[in-house]
């Protein structure tokens, strides 16, 4: 009611297309004063409370872990960048669209990528080399690593031991402090999952483009009851590439939601501006 039934409606009253291709929009940007008109619409029927304004939350501390491709390295990936495809082993490997092309180049910033058939290429070991890395640099406390790829899983074991998360004997074991390094996928880390009590060290081996998948994943240990003072979220990035670029969106989406979530944030005599945090 106060804002269109349908999202169509919602567009159209608020925002124009802002990055397209033909008849193809693939962003919109809001109109001039936008913003300020559905903070004005829904502001007075919602509410929005952080955590850490409420809770007692231990210190989130996020950190990048740069890894350098080779000459070689680069050009395969420049190559896929400018041409949509590259040539790997005689077999040809092609993105057919721009968000294909994102997923290849998030691959091959992985290490890997996939051909026909789901045959798996390997293009660098730099992540899983700085991934031993920080392992090592927590000195014995366990691990979590998020992996997007099934490749990446899959070689990430083949390096090293590594649980992945997935049946309720896994978090059990997990939170009972008999697994060193754990994986899990973005996609299974939902609302209401707690792994606080089995570590307070996040790893991101590949990154997601969606904040909601972001945040809550880095929610399962950054969480009332975790029992570290600080809990440490580290990005594997690889220089140069599409991972840099994702972080900058989530940054940014992360901005444009905490302005909104300020401003209808409830009042309860108890909260400070510019505290950032976790609904």
């Amino acid at each position: 009611k106060r804002l269109g039934r349908f999202i169509t409606h919602y567009r159209n009253t608020f925002f124009r297309p802002d990055k397209r291709n033909g008849q193809v929009v693939f962003s919109y940007k809001p109109l001039p004063g936008a913003e300020e008109q559905i903070y004005d619409a829904i502001s007075d029927i919602t509410i929005s409370m952080k955590a850490v304004d409420h809770l007692d939350m231990p210190e989130c501390v996020h950190n990048d872990a740069i890894v350098t491709l080779s000459e070689t390295e680069r050009k395969a990936y420049d190559a896929m960048k400018q041409d949509l495809v590259i040539s790997l082993k005689g077999e040809e490997i092609d993105a057919g669209n721009a968000a294909a092309l994102a997923n290849k180049l998030s691959q091959m910033a992985n290490g890997a990528v996939y051909g026909e058939d789901k045959r798996v290429f390997q293009i660098h070991d730099r992540k899983l080399d700085m991934l031993e890395d920080l392992i090592e640099a927590a000195n014995g406390k366990p691990v979590l690593v998020a992996y997007w790829f099934k490749h990446d899983k899959d070689r990430i074991q083949k390096r090293m031991e590594a649980r992945e998360l997935k049946e309720p004997q896994d978090f059990a074991d997990w939170n009972a402090g008999k697994i060193s390094v754990a994986l899990i996928h973005p996609a299974s880390a939902g609302h209401g999952l707690n792994l606080q009590q089995g570590g307070s060290i996040l790893i991101w081996f590949g990154l997601t483009w969606s904040l909601e998948l972001y945040q809550q994943t880095n929610a399962r240990l950054w969480r009332q009851g975790q029992q570290s003072r600080t809990v440490i979220i580290q990005h594997i990035v690889a220089k140069g590439t599409i991972d840099e670029r994702i972080l900058k969106v989530l940054e940014h989406k992360d901005g444009t939601q905490a302005a909104l979530i300020d401003a209808v944030k409830a009042d309860l005599g108890m909260t400070e501006p510019g505290n950032g945090g976790i609904l």
